[in-house]
């Protein structure tokens, strides 16, 4: 079962193939959201201190009967943090909001701030950022650390001064938009992938072509696209607070032919709809 299955980061931490994103769950229904998702297997929990739903996501891990250790709790400092003491204030700050002594893994959300998105040049900032994650990282309050959105030349000038490497990079993977020469480098460097809205924030599902491919293999749409990003070799982060839906998503026990892996990594859909205004789905 794909809930039960993990990866194995850089630094040996495993962590679980198949997570729950909360982007877009309000924290007061956030904790209901964890409940839900532990209860149906899930394992790995994404969160972000952008999502506004920290404290929530906290509440769920805290009060949903599995012991803290058996859980992969992950979340992301803000993309507008560029600079140390900011940094080191957010970090503590995350874990005081989720009531935790410590997360799992905690990213870098983007390179460059919203505001900014693939925009100027932040590298020194990240670099600031970063060796405050280096330093929680040591000091146990941070299990992995990461980065999301960041493309090849960002990774290099990170590793250029950063004494632990990227352990992760949370990426927009999805059939029709399948970075493969990013996904290569990174795994060059030790770095796994994190596929982030698989099911393209849910317009995937007016594609005819994938539709048909999924109904040959005798399953859902989504469950298409997920098993697709888990075959890439990446962690899939698809987000949900309905329960039949976690439980839908979780029903990936199947293999994509190569023919069809092909053929899905060489589909371009990036027609995000209404959700276009989203830098991550801009095409900037």
């Amino acid at each position: 079962m794909i809930l039960n299955e993990t990866y194995t980061l850089s630094n040996g931490m495993t962590i679980p193939k198949l997570g729950l994103g909360t982007w877009f769950i309000d924290d007061d229904k956030a904790a209901q959201a964890v409940h839900d998702a532990v209860a149906a297997g899930y394992r790995n929990i994404d969160t972000a201190q952008a999502y506004g739903n920290e404290r929530g996501v906290g509440e769920g891990v805290r009060t949903s009967g599995v012991p803290r250790e058996e859980l992969f709790v992950a979340t992301k400092l803000a993309a507008e943090i560029k600079d140390y003491e900011g940094a080191v204030a957010a970090i503590d700050a995350s874990l005081a909001t989720m009531g935790l002594d410590y997360v799992d893994l905690m990213l870098i959300h983007s390179p460059q701030p919203w505001a900014d998105w693939r925009g100027g040049d932040y590298a020194e900032g990240n670099r600031e950022a970063w060796r405050a994650l280096e330093e929680a990282y040591q000091a146990g309050k941070i299990r992995s650390i990461g980065v999301s959105n960041f493309e090849q030349s960002d990774l290099e000038s990170l590793l250029e001064t950063a004494t632990v490497a990227p352990q992760v990079n949370q990426l927009l993977v999805h059939i029709g938009n399948t970075p493969a020469e990013l996904i290569a480098f990174c795994e060059s460097k030790g770095i796994l992938v994190e596929a982030y809205s698989p099911i393209a924030h849910g317009e995937i599902l007016k594609s005819a072509e994938v539709a048909s491919m999924a109904e040959r293999y005798g399953v859902s749409i989504p469950q298409l696209c997920i098993r697709y990003t888990i075959q890439l070799g990446t962690v899939s982060l698809a987000k949900t607070g309905n329960p039949d839906h976690m439980r839908d998503n979780a029903g990936v026990d199947f293999v994509i032919s190569d023919e069809d892996m092909d053929t899905l990594r060489a589909t371009e859909f990036r027609d995000y709809g209404e959700h276009s205004f989203f830098p991550v789905y801009s095409g900037k």
